[in-house]
């Protein structure tokens, strides 16, 4: 397809059209896959949902809270865990002549 005869305006009605139409195909793509997947998993005798393990629990790995290692001398709830950019309060602690020693927890 050459689109560069193609006029501005019928290139933008183009554009509006082209997302519904790729959704579209996907959907009837996914739709083919997944018939095809089934009748090769009922010839071997299974069931898709056998073969994919649908009904099986997924395991996730529950993440470790990190350790606080700087906390402010006068403010107990300003924390910093020492991963990241430094935060606004130590900044402006270290600015005011304060130490990273000081905050250390």
């Amino acid at each position: 397809m050459d689109i560069s005869t193609i006029s501005v305006s019928e290139l933008k009605a183009l554009l509006e059209k082209i997302p519904a139409e790729i959704k579209r195909r996907e959907k009837a793509e996914k739709l083919r896959i997944r018939k095809e997947l089934e009748e090769l998993a009922a010839k071997s005798g299974y069931s898709l949902q056998e073969l994919l393990g649908e009904d099986t629990e997924k395991v996730t790995m529950a993440k470790k809270a990190v350790a606080i290692k700087f906390r402010h001398p006068q403010d107990a709830t300003l924390t910093w865990t020492g991963r990241g950019r430094r935060p606004k309060w130590a900044e402006a602690f270290l600015a005011a002549g304060g130490t990273m020693e000081q905050l250390a927890v």
